[in-house]
């Protein structure tokens, strides 16, 4: 299972809106077939890997790390073609949520006669399908929040100036997050003080990421880098208006930060937008921490200090008593170049 979800790690950044399964075919201890799902519309995992095993397949365990689908959708359905290929287990690490799948997948096998056991593994799993997953339980995407900052907790200069506090190797490491998460977002604040591309670049990248604004008062100018072609686009404004060519605008309620991320991840997950890495200033991303929203956060801090006049990394509010601190969890710490990354996660 361990290779299955190592395969499915390398369709992370193209496989959208699909999950990026892995797939491992097993008989008398060799490896004799193996395959992931790269992109939408392509084979899927599991019958890669029995094409593969050709013959080999009969008698052998499949390890998979999604239940195997049992519906028609661009491409026919995976258990019809392991039941005809006389596989004699199937090892899925989770169940799939999907509800044209729902455990479907896993009954028909066991209906025709092959031994299912589910949830080796299965926290691995749900890393890797994080994005599909909280799409399908949640009705909302995977929001990843990315942070960099000096020691001393400050992201720009007073006057605004950010270029660069971190390293050249923690600026590629970003550009593989926003690769792999497949859709970007900052705020209107953001686009009017650095004019970013939000792409993936320096990096090898079959698919740009979605590129997503949120911007109440609608104050981004219909020139933007953002707006470029390249990768679909999505404007959330609070009102309806005119927007450049081939973008989406999309009007949500305001919330007291300036849009509620509530319905901003809805309407995402409405798109099939799996996973969302946000990069914005102190003001959205405070009020992303606040509201609840944020999954996981990322942070890249560099070895020197800016003042005490600097940015700082998130606007929220002042607290009367230590007990209503936004408590965090240590998730990994990692040597980035001259940096470092901290990754964690909302205290439960």
């Amino acid at each position: 299972m361990a290779r299955a979800i190592a395969l499915a790690a390398q369709g992370r950044a193209t496989s959208q809106p699909n999950p990026s399964v892995g797939c491992v075919i097993v008989r008398d201890g060799e490896i004799v077939g193996e395959g992931f799902h790269a992109r939408a519309g392509e084979a899927h995992a599991e019958p890669q890997a029995l094409a593969q095993a050709g013959e080999r397949a009969r008698g052998s365990v499949m390890y998979v790390t999604l239940e195997p689908c049992a519906h028609h959708g661009r491409t026919p359905p995976c258990v019809d073609a392991v039941i005809a290929a006389g596989v004699r287990k199937v090892c899925a690490a989770l169940t799939d949520p999907n509800p044209q799948v729902a455990g479907g997948g896993l009954a028909k096998l066991r209906t025709a006669g092959i031994d299912v056991e589910t949830g080796l593994l299965c926290d691995e799993a749900e890393r890797v399908h994080r994005g599909f997953l909280s799409r399908m339980r949640r009705a909302r995407p995977w929001l990843t929040l990315k942070l960099a900052s000096s020691l001393d907790g400050r992201t720009a200069m007073a006057n605004g100036e950010s270029r660069w506090i971190t390293g050249d190797a923690a600026r590629v490491d970003v550009h593989r997050l926003r690769a792999e998460a497949g859709a970007v977002l900052t705020g209107s604040g953001t686009v009017l003080a650095d004019d970013p591309q939000l792409s993936a670049r320096g990096i090898h990248s079959v698919r740009q990421p979605d590129r997503i604004v949120l911007d109440a008062a609608a104050r981004t100018p219909l020139t933007a880098k953002v707006w470029a072609a390249g990768a679909r686009r999505f404007w959330f404004t609070a009102d309806d208006g005119p927007a450049p060519a081939d973008v989406e605008r999309i009007v949500v309620p305001r919330a007291a930060s300036g849009l509620a991320p509530d319905a901003v991840l809805a309407e995402l997950a409405r798109r099939e937008v799996n996973e969302v890495l946000a990069e914005c200033g102190p003001t959205l991303a405070g009020g992303l921490l606040q509201s609840g929203s944020v999954d996981e956060l990322v942070l890249y801090v560099a070895p020197s200090m800016l003042g005490h006049e600097g940015r700082p990394l998130a606007r929220l509010p002042g607290l009367e008593t230590l007990d209503r601190r936004l408590r965090l969890r240590w998730q990994s710490i990692e040597r980035i170049g001259d940096d470092v990354r901290l990754t964690l996660i909302p205290h439960s």
